[in-house]
């Protein structure tokens, strides 16, 4: 069986990333209005799992290219033709 490609192996920690620098942005604009460190945290966690979800949700959503449908129907083939979906 085929390992996965690099690019499919880092897709979840650039989600990860993206919504960690997002959640930092939106904790330090709170930290720099409010001066309240507590309130910053508060808002710095809400936006970090909205931004994830959000992206995960956008990720979901995007239809496969040629590429990736052929390769799925390869990987179906390989296991006698069984789906999983």
């Amino acid at each position: 069986m085929n390992a996965p490609a690099p690019r499919d192996r880092t897709r979840p920690a650039e989600l990860l990333i993206i919504s960690g620098v997002l959640a930092i942005f939106v904790g330090l604009v709170v930290l720099m209005s409010t001066r309240e460190i507590v309130l910053s945290l508060i808002f710095l966690v809400i936006a970090f799992i909205v931004a994830l979800v959000v992206l995960a949700m956008l990720a979901l959503a995007v239809q496969p290219d040629f590429a990736e449908k052929s390769d799925i129907d390869e990987q179906d083939r390989e296991q006698g033709g069984r789906r999983g979906h």
